[in-house]
């Protein structure tokens, strides 16, 4: 049950990331047309949330490195979001550390596939 577990948290992760870093890419692709889009830093915060919740589930079980990986991954997109919502400066910070928590979760995800 745990394996399953960590497993999902994996996949949660990686999906969470993958869409985060999806959104920071193309997001400001889409405010250059005249739609009336803005940026709105509380969505990232949203992402950085459900990011958060699953790296405080893998840790627990994962490698020093996998570990060390996302908790920096997260601290650096925290960090991003922060920036932007108190000094409503945008940093590059957020797409590494998304790309971090990408990174992290696939090769804790690699090493439970490989030891089960």
């Amino acid at each position: 049950m745990k394996k399953t577990t960590s497993l999902k948290m994996d996949i949660l992760g990686i999906s969470s990331a993958g869409l985060c870093l999806l959104h920071c890419l193309i997001f400001p692709l889409l405010t250059i047309l005249p739609l009336g889009l803005s940026h709105n830093p509380y969505i990232d915060l949203a992402f950085a949330t459900v990011g958060l919740w699953a790296v405080l589930n893998i840790i627990k079980k994962a490698s020093l490195i996998v570990a060390l990986l996302l908790l920096t991954s997260i601290t650096l997109i925290f960090l991003s979001v922060f920036i932007d919502i108190f000094l409503d400066y945008h940093t590059n910070l957020l797409i590494v550390g998304g790309i971090g928590m990408i990174l992290g979760h696939l090769i804790n995800y690699s090493n439970h596939k490989n030891t089960h």
